[in-house]
């Protein structure tokens, strides 16, 4: 280019990729040594795998876990179950779900009302 009547080349021009990745590559080779690329290359890789493993073992916990719906439909359907316990005069201290259903239907059947 001409400039004021000087020809000056525009160095940015005649740089293509492969050499900004050379002139990365010295400028940190200068910058860490020579001797410490491997363990930063090194330290680099375990971090990836480690945010890998925590971003699966996330997605799996997330996946296990019934959703706050689920979980709020369930608290309500085991408050539903005690209070028919309760009513029914069966103890539901100390027994999951299906226990208690099992439980609230034998008392039923006690009682000679059908389901």
């Amino acid at each position: 280019m001409f400039i004021n009547g000087d020809y000056k080349l525009n160095f940015m021009a005649f740089i293509n990729g492969m050499e900004w990745i050379i002139i990365i590559l010295v400028i940190v080779v200068i910058f860490f040594g020579a001797k410490k690329i491997p363990e930063l290359a090194r330290s680099m890789g375990r971090a990836t795998s480690e945010f890998q493993k925590a971003r699966i073992e996330s997605k799996k916990s997330l996946e296990n876990e019934p959703s706050n719906q689920e979980k709020g439909q369930q608290t309500i359907d085991r408050e539903k179950l005690e209070s028919i316990a309760e009513t029914l005069g069966v103890d539901y201290s100390n027994k999951n779900d299906q226990d208690l259903r099992n439980a609230i239907d034998e008392e039923l059947k006690k009682q000679g009302t059908p389901k």
